[in-house]
């Protein structure tokens, strides 16, 4: 009896219409052909899909520009008037006037200069995890090497994260795997800020949950809740080594709040939801209690997505943190007690 035949690809020729002569078909400009279908798994791996740039109309940033040039205008000649009505009036008034604008100007420049160092800051920690995820997606050695050091120097002022620091530069010249290479430095610098996170992320929590459940107003709920969101920000960020400025951390809060939304917005789980609001919890718990633990929970979740946001490494050999780890207090206080 013979053998089934095993299945087998053939490629299919394509005819020219005019010259009846057969081509190879033609790849379009920035799309690559292989021959496996496994390297294009490979390939796409971890890798994020284009996405067509939205068209914006320049209508909304010509009016800002504007509007913005002729306050700035209002503003100066104002200042300019005051200024000289002070001189006629009397001189050191004018030149008292003259040395708090010198000032306020220096104010200016030093928060400007901040500011910007901030963002630059900050784009070089999500360079940093994008350089990772491109490297681990395509198994590029080079690049993974070039990521650990550039990690090493961006921690190279840390005191604390010194020893796991030489440990890491002794194994610079080691043949290793672009994932087991990117996960030392993981292990040796990040972990000891990871667990920081966590215990800012569970502290946060803890506080949100204790004070709303005890304050006796919504407003001052929302207010609280806020407060702990943008601390708890501001906190995750310099763990980091993040130094957010104003713009900096609106930067930061959109990308967090973003990051919410694809891993499934302010939801916890339908079954956290079920403990915490279920028909057992609520008949040995008041509501404005299971409103704290509730609010306990969104603050940690809140503070898990800041970490993926303001961490400069994607999770490679570490065990990414979840609502459990920082948020395990509360919802071992949302469950029913065995009958």
């Amino acid at each position: 009896m013979s053998s089934p035949q095993r299945p087998r690809a053939f490629r299919i020729p394509t005819a020219d219409p005019v010259e009846g002569v057969t081509t190879e078909p033609t790849a379009p400009s920035g799309v690559r052909i292989v021959e496996e279908p496994f390297e294009i798994v490979e390939a796409a791996d971890g890798v994020p899909v284009p996405v067509a740039a939205k068209r914006r109309s320049p209508w909304g940033a010509l009016f800002v520009s504007a509007a913005g040039g002729l306050v700035s205008i209002a503003v100066g000649l104002s200042v300019e008037r005051m200024i000289a009505d002070l001189f006629q009036a009397a001189p050191w008034l004018g030149w008292v006037a003259l040395a708090l604008l010198g000032l306020a100007g220096f104010a200016l420049l030093a928060i400007v200069v901040r500011e910007l160092a901030g963002l630059r800051r900050e784009r070089k920690i999500e360079r940093l995890r994008q350089s990772a995820i491109d490297a681990i997606a395509t198994r590029d050695h080079t690049g993974a090497q070039a990521v650990v050091a550039e990690i090493g120097a961006f921690y190279k002022d840390s005191a604390a994260l010194a020893a796991g620091r030489q440990r890491l530069e002794a194994t610079a010249d080691a043949i290793l795997d672009v994932d087991d290479r990117i996960g030392l430095a993981e292990h040796e610098l990040l972990a000891p800020l990871d667990r920081q996170a966590r215990n800012a992320i569970a502290s946060a929590a803890r506080q949100v949950s204790a004070v709303t459940a005890l304050s006796p107003r919504a407003i001052v709920d929302v207010a609280f809740v806020v407060f702990a969101a943008v601390r708890l920000l501001r906190r995750i960020a310099a763990i980091y080594g993040g130094r957010p400025g104003f713009l900096g951390f609106l930067r930061l809060g959109r990308a967090a709040l973003a990051h919410l939304t694809v891993t499934g917005g302010m939801a916890v789980g339908e079954s956290v939801m079920q403990q915490v609001l279920g028909l057992g919890v609520a008949a040995r718990i008041s509501a404005k209690l299971g409103e704290g633990v509730l609010n306990g929970l969104m603050t940690a979740r809140f503070g898990l997505a800041a970490l993926a946001v303001c961490r400069p490494l994607p999770f490679v050999r570490e065990a990414p943190p979840r609502l459990t780890d920082v948020a395990g207090e509360l919802l071992r206080a949302a469950e029913p007690e065995p009958k």
